[in-house]
């Protein structure tokens, strides 16, 4: 059967154009169709955005601390209107680089909502496409659990939106999203409160940089509630808002964030008539080469929710081009030792195993800590400490897992997460030249196991 195009690509974020430029690169005709914005939600209402705000609410402790380098630095004030601004700017800017990438890799782009019609067809505002193969990779939408009030909270996807910064916010949620968020509305210089309903948040962290988050970002003035949790919202007279707790206590705010989970984007697509099973917790079902129920359908990034990480997606995404087009390149997607960042205030980062990890799996552990103060807040008033922690496997020496929380913590485990998947042992660190004076060097100076 001869068919409009090859690969049929429901979605232009991540993982989506990384599939739909390196098929069209391999000699594939391809077709993109997007309903909302180029780039999903990574460039548009996700990390990019979100680690510029985080630039924004850091500056103001650049600015107190730059007093103890001689710097008089007289009447600084905060605009929240610029910052959003600049950013929606800057975002502008990369949607048009999404666009050149796609149209100048051969791409058919159509910037419509498309629908699944059976197993090589697509609808798109009336007009049918057929294709081999149809790729599914939508991402994910955040969802507000279903309370009296919901619709006086917000999430990430209105936040990067809000005209004015709310002089009190109440942020709900214990994962990234809701400590990035805490950190940037705090940072900007809103009355912030994080409320969380488990005893710690940032669950399936290594503990010591859990317990690390919270005691600075109490030292930084965030207000950390746990065991807490809404039961409903009541809009006041005045404009502010009224969080009920289950507790009974009630707590005033100009804006309620809700970062509690994110849903697959399915909205829509036609599942169901192309015959696409979801599995049990309502995402794409997928094998490992990404097909569906459906052969011809296949799925990646959020909508199969394994990794809900951007870099994942494009792995995903890579993995599908290669074996549909090169398959002498194909790799399968290696979801072992995966590095990732938090960024809150401060920074997070970690790859491989946790502490709790190694032990549920039966290592025996050689644990390394360090803390201190970074050398850039030596000479200012700042209490804030760095964590490194290596988990190292006591019988067969290797690392099974690092973790920082500090400045440019992101940027450090970059270059160790290469250490960890090319099977780096302790003594490798330790004959590793450290850079000095840097605190990356103090993963390669530790040398007297922390005691157990």
């Amino acid at each position: 059967m001869a068919y409009d195009f090859d690969l049929f690509v429901i979605g232009a974020g991540s993982g989506g154009v990384r599939a739909a430029r390196f098929a069209a690169g391999f000699g594939a005709r391809v077709a993109v169709a997007e309903s909302r914005y180029l780039g999903g939600t990574c460039v548009n209402v996700g990390c990019v955005p979100k680690k510029l705000l985080v630039y924004g609410a850091h500056y103001a402790e650049d600015i107190g601390q730059a007093q103890g380098y001689g710097w008089t630095i007289d009447g600084a004030t905060f605009d929240w209107k610029t910052l959003i601004a600049n950013k929606d700017r800057e975002i502008q800017r990369l949607n048009g680089i999404y666009r050149n990438l796609l149209v100048d890799s051969g791409v058919t782009l159509l910037q419509a909502h498309a629908r699944l019609v059976d197993a090589h067809s697509v609808e798109v505002e009336g007009k049918r496409y057929s294709a081999e193969h149809i790729l599914i990779a939508t991402g994910g939408w955040p969802q507000i659990p279903d309370i009296p009030g919901r619709e006086h909270a917000i999430t990430s996807n209105e936040a990067f939106y809000l005209e004015t910064l709310p002089r009190r916010v109440l942020v709900v949620g214990g994962g990234y999203i809701a400590v990035e968020f805490a950190s940037i509305f705090h940072g900007c210089g809103a009355d912030t409160r994080l409320l969380y309903r488990g005893e710690l948040f940032m669950r399936g962290f290594d503990g010591s940089l859990r317990d690390h988050l919270k005691d600075e970002m109490i030292k930084k003035g965030v207000d950390l509630q746990f065991n807490a949790d809404i039961a409903r919202i009541d809009k006041q007279t005045d404009g502010s808002l009224l969080a009920v707790l289950k507790d009974g206590r009630t707590l005033e705010a100009d804006c309620i964030f809700y970062a509690t989970g994110r849903r697959p984007m399915l909205d829509g697509l036609g599942l169901d008539q192309a015959g696409v099973a979801l599995d049990q917790r309502g995402y794409i079902a997928v094998d490992d080469e990404f097909r569906t129920s459906v052969p011809s359908i296949l799925a990646i990034g959020d909508v199969i929710g394994r990794v809900q990480l951007t870099p994942m997606a494009l792995a995903e995404g890579m993995a599908v081009a290669r074996r549909l087009y090169k398959p002498a390149e194909y790799r399968p997607v290696d979801y072992a030792t995966i590095p990732t960042a938090v960024f809150s205030l401060p920074n997070l980062a970690t790859v491989g195993l946790t502490e709790e990890q190694a032990r549920e799996q039966g290592h025996k552990v050689t644990i390394f800590e360090s803390r201190f103060r970074p050398m850039k807040l030596t000479m200012t008033e700042s209490l804030e400490r760095s964590l490194m922690k290596l988990v190292v496997d006591a019988e067969t020496d290797r690392v099974l897992g690092c973790h920082m929380a500090g400045p440019d913590a992101g940027e450090i485990m970059q270059g160790l997460a290469v250490a960890l998947k090319a099977g780096a042992t302790k003594r490798v660190f330790d004959d590793t030249l450290g850079i000095h004076p840097t605190a990356a060097e103090e993963f390669v100076t530790m040398r007297t196991p922390a005691a157990i």
